[in-house]
C-alpha cells in the first residue's frame, strides 16, 4: 500500500509493532515545506468532515511544525494573533459580511 505523505514521527514504529515494514525517508527543505502544506490541507479536510477536537489538534500540530520550519516561535505567533484580534477583532460574534455598498 502506497501513501506518499508526511506522517507523525511515531507512525513507522506503530506500523512495525503491527508486524509490517514501512518504507520511509527523511525530507528537508522545500520538499518538507511542500509536504507540510499538503498535510495542512489534508488535516483541514478531515476536520471539515469530522469537526472534533482530535482533528483540530492535528491541524494545530501541523501549524506547530510549519512555525518551527519558519523559525517562528509560538509566542510570536500568539502575539501576532493577539495584535490582529485587537485591531480587527476575532471570529467569536459570527459576523457575516454580505456586501458593501
Amino acid at each position: 500500500m502506497k501513501f506518499k505523505k508526511l506522517v507523525r514521527d511515531n507512525i513507522p514504529d506503530i506500523i512495525k509493532k503491527d508486524g509490517k515494514v514501512p518504507t520511509v525517508r527523511i525530507i528537508k527543505g522545500g520538499e518538507y515545506e511542500d509536504a507540510l502544506i499538503r498535510k495542512l490541507h489534508e488535516e483541514v479536510g478531515e476536520f471539515l468532515e469530522n469537526p472534533c477536537v482530535e482533528e483540530a489538534a492535528d491541524i494545530l500540530e501541523v501549524l506547530h511544525a510549519i512555525c518551527a520550519l519558519k523559525d517562528v516561535d509560538l509566542k510570536t505567533l500568539e502575539d501576532v494573533c493577539q495584535k490582529k484580534m485587537e485591531e480587527r477583532g476575532g471570529f467569536k460574534q459570527g459576523i457575516f459580511l454580505d456586501s458593501v455598498e
